[in-house]
């Protein structure tokens, strides 16, 4: 993780749609970051604009009009998935480096197209995959590449919320032509990137079932996905719109033939490992330190390659192959129709 020594040398940011997600987590985040700084924020919703808790920061209403800032070097996109491709090819036409909220896009050939436009610009691109910077993670990558675990035969991810079929009025993810799909296409590909991250594999298949089990809207509100990666251990991803929001809702779990690892997303809860041999868990505890928030550290580590001129640790192609297996499940699993 990249550590700045001042802030002095910093890169000037705009973010592009004021949803809850930004509001909560990116703005505060550009705000702590070390070697990044919030310049300007844009939203086609001025009422949104005006939601968006920040001092002192341009406010456009106009993409073209952000672009034209010349405090912004760089912009993160977090409007509705459908608009993603379009808007990172403007981001990167003027000179923009350019960090995308998940799903990338709606189809791996309008990835492809944001792969190729940034290229093309000579900037830099990255998906928003945020958990692999979290700290929990971070430790058990480093746990499983110095073998604590043993043989990593299993690996699970549960990742869920509460969508009820009312949301807020600038929701759009019930939307299936703007968010592209439900649960399934919105969530799962954290749990994607996270294992081939955490594991240092990569997957070879993946089938995945969907339901709409609870609510009445166009999208799924649930699914499972299950896959296999290239070193023979199994991975499945569980993600839903219908999990109640008291129940534990992001978990990490990882059998191996030494040890069991189960880690959680949320901040302040440690990492607890259970021994094969003996049964006995132990509770590792990670720095307080670190233990911020995972937006933050990703936009330092990203801005860092752009300031530092060193490429991104990640190439964006590995984000298509990605959105590419995702499309494949998606089209090969099995979807249940709604119980009413």
């Amino acid at each position: 993780m990249f550590e700045a020594k001042s802030k002095a040398r910093s890169l000037g940011w705009a973010v592009v749609g004021c949803g809850q997600v930004v509001r909560d987590f990116v703005i505060p985040a550009l705000q702590g970051a070390s070697n990044a700084r919030l310049v300007a924020l844009c939203d086609a919703s001025a009422e949104a604009l005006m939601r968006a808790p920040a001092n002192g920061v341009s406010r456009y209403t106009a993409l073209g009009s952000a672009l034209a800032d010349k405090d912004v070097q760089a912009v993160y996109i977090a409007t509705p998935n459908a608009l993603h491709a379009a808007m990172t090819e403007a981001c990167a036409a003027a000179g923009k480096h350019v960090l995308c909220e998940t799903p990338m896009a709606l189809t791996p050939r309008d990835g492809l197209r944001m792969v190729a436009a940034c290229q093309r610009a000579g900037v830099h691109y990255a998906t928003a995959f945020d958990q692999r910077h979290h700290v929990a993670y971070r430790r058990l990558r480093t746990l499983v590449k110095e073998g604590a675990l043993g043989t990593i035969t299993q690996a699970r991810i549960h990742s869920a919320c509460w969508l009820p079929e009312d949301p807020a009025p600038d929701d759009w993810r019930l939307d299936p032509e703007q968010a592209g799909g439900g649960a399934m296409f919105n969530l799962a590909p954290h749990g994607l990137d996270l294992l081939e991250v955490v594991l240092g594999d990569e997957w070879a298949s993946l089938m995945a079932l969907t339901q709409r089990r609870v609510h009445g809207y166009s999208v799924d509100d649930g699914a499972v996905l299950v896959g296999q990666l290239k070193s023979g251990a199994l991975g499945v991803l569980q993600v839903a719109y219908n999990c109640p929001d008291t129940y534990p809702r992001r978990t990490l779990e990882i059998i191996g033939t030494k040890a069991r690892a189960l880690a959680s997303r949320t901040p302040g809860v440690p990492l607890f490992l259970t021994d094969a041999r003996t049964g006995q868990e132990t509770r590792i505890i990670l720095p307080p330190e670190e233990d911020s928030s995972p937006c933050l550290h990703q936009l330092e580590a990203f801005s860092a390659c752009v300031l530092e001129g060193r490429p991104q640790p990640y190439a964006p192609e590995r984000d298509v192959r990605l959105m590419g297996l995702l499309t494949q499940a998606t089209r090969g699993g099995r979807a249940f129709p709604p119980c009413h």
